[in-house]
């Protein structure tokens, strides 16, 4: 296995501003902080023409049954599988549906498996143990590029001929050959130095928004910015989507919970149904 050159990333650079941040007033340290993290938008910016052909790309994975992974160790790793947790409640779709796998399994989401990440198979088992094939998506996560479960993930699934994105913080990034699709976010050196849950982990939780947000409105899972197909799970989701049958078809709150009731809890359904009735 060749060496590699890990202070050649621009995440595990030194930051000059905050060199003296144990030096720093409770106040000049947030102030610091949140400095650094205005420049992370702007790093997404520039790679939103990526973003754009991933959603499209998932997008087309989901509308032919396929499905997503999010694959990655540490901080992207848990960000994936936070983004994937937000989608069944959110659309309304199956848990299957968008997947978060972590390098060193499920226990790795809430506490420290950190030497999973040198592990090309780590993710790959588990990716074989879904089943994952041609018509199913990876999206690997990796601030550095480095992450070699992640790089055996997207081989793996480039092998299979599935669609292949990649997420990652560095301008040369290793996983940029490896991806269909390769978003870049440089968001330079962190406030502490090579702790890559700041800049980059916000910037990879923005960009993981972007993608399943935009699959999803492309494959019909909102009614216009509605989250029509979201699960009313509880009272303060329920009342929720009253108000948005509500909002679109003018319906008192007695006949929109009734609408709801019998759709199934499909909010679109009751939106439809009780418009067809005008």
């Amino acid at each position: 296995m060749p060496v590699i050159d890990y202070g050649g990333f621009g995440t595990e650079k030194v930051l000059a501003e905050s060199k003296e941040i144990d030096k720093m007033s409770s106040y000049e340290i947030a102030q610091l902080i949140n400095a650094q993290d205005k420049t992370v938008a702007y790093a997404v910016e520039k790679a939103l023409p990526d973003i754009a052909r991933g959603i499209d790309a998932l997008a087309g994975v989901l509308s032919g049954g396929g499905r997503i992974f999010y694959c990655g160790a540490g901080t992207s790793g848990r960000l994936g599988v936070l983004d994937a947790s937000e989608c069944p409640p959110t659309f309304g779709v199956s848990p299957q549906t968008v997947q978060g796998v972590l390098a060193g399994g499920r226990a790795a989401a809430f506490e420290s498996i950190e030497d999973a990440e040198d592990d090309e198979l780590s993710i790959v088992r588990q990716l074989r143990e879904a089943g994952f094939g041609a018509g199913d998506a990876c999206v690997g996560i990796s601030a550095s590029g480095s992450a070699r479960c992640v790089q055996g993930a997207l081989r793996f699934a480039r092998s299979s001929g599935a669609a292949t994105v990649a997420i990652s913080n560095n301008a040369d990034s290793p996983l940029i050959p490896l991806a269909d699709i390769p978003i870049i976010a440089v968001v330079g050196p962190e406030v502490i130095s090579g702790s890559t849950r700041m800049k980059a982990g916000t910037s990879q939780k923005m960009i993981l928004n972007m993608l399943s947000t935009g699959a999803m409105v492309k494959c019909g899972r909102t009614l216009g910015n509605l989250m029509a197909y979201m699960v009313p799970s509880n009272d303060k989701l329920l009342e929720r989507a009253v108000r948005m049958i509500r909002g679109e078809t003018g319906a008192d709150r007695e006949t929109a919970l009734a609408a709801l009731r019998s759709s199934g809890n499909v909010i679109a359904d009751a939106i439809r149904e009780l418009k067809k009735e005008k």
